[in-house]
């Protein structure tokens, strides 16, 4: 029974450590935040309360390591490089998919623009031209048909063949 107890106060102990492992700040609209995690890079060194080691820091000390510590250390940007460069990759991807897409439609244009030609040709022909209908059935365009599908075929090439 002696050695359950021991474990239970040991237990105690090493979660009251994991306890005191917290940080304490203020901030920028004045609230107290505690957390397991230093505070992000915009908070100053002045508003850090508590750091891990359960000890607050004094206001004395922290008044003249404010000074010390902001003329030695390089100014944080506040922006990570890792971050920057992973939104530059996803910008160049996103450019790259804008790029194939205008291409693939360009192409698509170029392939309708040569299609309409062709056809625009062989009814500026003269030649006879016969369709399958809905039934199934072979049929022989009269001039009004022909009149239409030309007219048709104007507006494809005037639209894709810029």
């Amino acid at each position: 029974m002696q050695i359950h107890k021991a474990l239970v106060v040991a237990f105690g102990c090493v979660l009251s450590l994991a306890a005191s492992a917290q940080w304490q700040w203020l901030d920028n609209s004045g609230n107290k935040v505690f957390s397991d995690r230093a505070p992000p890079p915009d908070i100053p060194s002045k508003n850090i309360l508590r750091q891990p080691g359960g000890t607050p820091k004094p206001k004395a000390v922290a008044a003249a390591e404010a000074p010390a510590s902001a003329a030695s250390a390089p100014k944080i940007s506040g922006t990570d490089k890792a971050l920057e460069e992973k939104k530059k990759q996803a910008e160049d991807a996103e450019a790259a998919k804008r790029k194939a897409e205008t291409d693939k439609i360009a192409a698509t244009k170029a392939e309708n623009c040569q299609r309409a030609k062709q056809s625009k040709a062989n009814y500026d022909s003269g030649m006879r031209i016969a369709r399958v209908n809905e039934k199934g059935e072979r049929e022989i365009l009269d001039d009004a048909a022909r009149a239409a599908e030309t007219k048709r075929l104007q507006d494809v090439m005037a639209s894709d063949c810029q």
